[in-house]
């Protein structure tokens, strides 16, 4: 496991509980309600250092709000945080998971050839990145209950880091059968 140095804690920064799970409508009301109170545009006759410290403040509300709007993003944040693997560390892929990408991989093309149902196979990524999505909150969700020192909490990371590798490959076939 590589623990991040210190890393900006988002969750902090907009005042929301650290978990995977969030409401998006929360995220928002929590980052425009912060935003409100430091932009720049009410602190126009402060001192240049308030100014500064202003627009700092409110680059970084605009970079919490840009991680956790995203699940992808507040994921790869949270396990950073709880000290989890980094894609660098844990690259290994399951054999019949990468078979399985394959496979997706050339029924798009064969689909982008002929101009077949790429709704269907949006549908099935769509849904398989849900069931990704899903999956990592689970393990987020069950790490949240085990103490730091808990020699199951490393494990449930561990997985958390794999379905995220799962879904960039997920991913980028989405974005490959979109490209066009």
């Amino acid at each position: 496991m590589s623990a991040v140095a210190n890393p900006a804690d988002h969750f902090e920064r907009l005042g929301l509980p650290r978990r995977f799970s969030l409401d998006p409508a929360e995220v928002e009301r929590q980052y425009l309600a912060r935003s409100r109170a430091v932009h720049p545009d009410f602190h126009q006759e402060s001192s240049g250092g308030e100014r500064r410290a202003s627009l700092e403040l409110s680059a970084a509300l605009n970079e919490s709000y840009a991680v956790l709007k995203d699940p992808f993003r507040r994921a790869e944040h949270l396990l950073a945080l709880l000290g989890g693997p980094s894609a660098s560390d844990h690259k290994q892929m399951d054999p019949m998971f990468l078979a399985e990408m394959l496979e997706l991989r050339e029924e798009i093309e064969e689909l982008r050839q002929s101009a077949g149902d790429r709704a269907g196979m949006e549908s099935r990524l769509a849904g398989r990145r849900a069931a990704l999505f899903g999956e990592v909150g689970e393990h987020f969700a069950k790490a949240a209950g085990l103490s730091e020192d808990d020699p199951g909490r490393a494990p449930l990371l561990t997985k958390v880091r794999q379905r995220l590798n799962a879904l960039k490959y997920v991913q980028g076939l989405l974005r490959d059968l979109r490209a066009d």
